[in-house]
């Protein structure tokens, strides 16, 4: 076997590494952040239009913030991986243009969704909700394609659209474990039967997923079931099992507490589908490394010179404590129970 990883010991080898380790962070808090915000807005049909407002005021201070992330991952990819950049972007032009209409049909809803007269909020509403579809579901089917290896025929787009359907569910798991937090009353009670019938649809998903992927990759199969390889990577299915559970669980008390103003518990269903991304996440690390795409380009082959990659290293040293830092700040000094936005 061909021996795909250079001498880390030089800058060459190990800097895109670190390069890959800060755009994967990236992607993370991205998902996690503002996948609950696209949940709230996916969730945003089900709701009064009392409750609209008060959703909206639940991600109100975080959710333009909450994209910078996905800004300093793709930047990382542009920069520092131009020839992935190019060939991923390429595959993806369609996908990539839904999620931006998207994100725009949101960013412009969310403003003149407040300001607007009462007859043409629900318009404003109805497109805040269809944008964060588009963006959640374009989101998921390129994750299904980055995972094929971007590749065609209906068996690989079935996938991609399966990939699409389950984010979109965990998005709105998410989003209604963050109103749980956030909010009190009949709108809390009814986050909690939306996270029920969300963490179905996600779970079902997320098998299909698992029983689907070996045979939409082979890299992946390989590196899935070859020994000792498979009985390293069981505690991961395990712990996402053990979470869905815990879930599950949490969600059949949080009721009787919530009537009760009892909160113990309120973060479990959001805390613990942060973790599930997570591992998640690390499965696809995992199978993905080293390739940026599947049997086509290595992080090493895709990196630009190790010059460029030193004054970009000074770049992301500077602006990732402040993302980090200016972050924490906000959710700090919006903590709390939300209430209607008003203006």
């Amino acid at each position: 076997m061909v021996n795909l990883i250079p001498d880390l010991s030089t800058a060459t080898g190990w800097m895109p590494i670190a390069f890959l380790a800060v755009m994967g962070l990236a992607m993370l808090a991205y998902v996690i952040l503002d996948g609950y915000d696209l949940g709230v807005g996916m969730l945003m049909q089900r709701g009064s239009d009392q409750h609209k407002d008060t959703m909206i005021a639940t991600i109100g201070p975080f959710w333009d913030a909450n994209e910078t992330w996905l800004v300093l991952g793709v930047g990382i990819l542009l920069t520092v991986f131009p020839m992935a950049h190019g060939f991923i972007l390429g595959q993806l032009y369609l996908p990539v243009a839904v999620m931006l209409v998207g994100l725009v049909l949101r960013g412009v809803a969310f403003d003149f969704r407040v300001k607007a007269h009462a007859g043409h909020k629900p318009l404003w509403n109805r497109l805040f909700f269809i944008g964060s579809l588009m963006a959640g579901w374009s989101q998921g089917y390129m994750l299904g394609a980055l995972i094929s290896g971007f590749a065609e025929g209906w068996g690989a787009t079935l996938f991609n659209t399966l990939v699409g359907y389950t984010l979109v569910t965990a998005y709105c798991l998410l989003g209604a474990g963050w109103l749980i937090i956030k909010t009190e009353g009949e709108l809390q009670l009814r986050a909690v039967a939306w996270a029920r019938r969300s963490l179905l649809l996600a779970a079902l998903g997320i098998v299909a997923i698992s029983i689907m992927t070996p045979f939409v990759s082979h890299t992946i199969f390989a590196k899935w079931f070859a020994l000792p390889n498979v009985v390293l990577l069981m505690p991961i299915p395990i712990a996402t099992a053990v979470l869905v559970w815990i879930i599950w669980r949490s969600l059949a008390r949080l009721p009787v507490r919530l009537s009760q103003g009892n909160e113990y518990g309120a973060w479990v269903p959001f805390g613990s589908t942060a973790g599930i991304f997570f591992l998640a996440f690390y499965g696809l690390a995992y199978s993905l490394f080293p390739w940026l795409v599947i049997e086509k380009i290595t992080i090493w082959e895709a990196a630009t010179s190790p010059e460029a990659m030193g004054v970009i290293l000074v770049g992301a040293v500077t602006v990732l404590p402040m993302i980090i830092c200016y972050t924490i700040f906000s959710y700090r000094v919006f903590w709390g129970k939300s209430t209607a936005l008003k203006y």
